[in-house]
């Protein structure tokens, strides 16, 4: 492992096979068999990569006057991830807007739902196909829509048309564990474009091909499950519960 400026080069550590086989095992055993709550569990990584787009965009660094950010969030566990993080940057003086096409049935999300909204989060009814009333709006993008269990060869609507749309805006994107569009067993050749990545319990496979800012979120992750899983992971500075790699 070597250090630059501060930041981990993270490159050996990703030379491991982490796939989505793995991800599902790993959590499966956090719910069956630690007895972490999955609600727990995506509050955990809601707050994380909360505090990675804190560190990648503070507040005094933003191009707008309002710290304005649009949050895009799926029906499965990345877009519950995207309203918990959402919820957080409201707290740490962000004003976040929800874009959530397609609401889940699922318990968890609904109430994740809920407290977005009792937090007074906007919820946009569509996302405006004319890329500049985005670019003019907010400062950055976090793409919470599909993540580590979408089929990439099968995008249906709205989330293909979605996809569009971010292939064209100028402002940054974040995504969440996995860049919608992306397989997470390959590199991307033609997805969205992430200025930032934030990695859930370790980079997966497609995270070779990323060259931009890149966060890891996944220190509470039992040392015996790392030890199994041969994560190799790198240590954690004092108390944070995240890195830059």
């Amino acid at each position: 492992m070597t250090h630059k400026a501060g930041v981990i080069n993270f490159m050996p550590y990703l030379l491991f096979s982490f796939s989505k086989g793995d991800a599902a095992a790993i959590e499966t055993e956090l719910l069956r068999d630690y007895k972490f709550g999955q609600q727990q569990l995506i509050e955990l990584w809601g707050q994380a990569c909360a505090l990675a787009i804190t560190k990648a965009y503070p507040l005094s660094a933003l191009s707008k006057k309002q710290p304005t950010v649009l949050v895009i969030c799926g029906p499965d566990e990345n877009g519950s991830i995207g309203l918990v993080c959402a919820r957080h940057l409201r707290i740490f003086d962000y004003e976040p807007t929800v874009y959530h096409p397609k609401r889940s049935s699922h318990s968890l999300h609904q109430d994740f739902t809920i407290q977005c909204e009792k937090m007074d989060i906007p919820f946009l009814s569509y996302l405006p196909t004319e890329v500049q009333l985005i670019n003019d709006a907010y400062n950055l993008v976090i793409d919470a829509m599909l993540g580590l269990e979408a089929d990439s060869s099968n995008i249906k609507e709205p989330y293909s048309g979605i996809l569009v749309t971010l292939k064209q805006i100028k402002i940054p994107i974040v995504s969440v564990d996995v860049p919608s569009g992306w397989d997470a067993e390959e590199p991307s050749q033609d997805g969205i474009n992430p200025e930032v990545l934030i990695s859930l319990i370790a980079p997966k496979k497609c995270a070779l091909n990323f060259s931009g800012k890149h966060f890891l979120a996944g220190r509470f992750l039992p040392y015996d499950i790392q030890k199994k899983y041969e994560l190799n992971l790198p240590d954690y500075a004092g108390t944070d519960c995240l890195l830059e790699l």
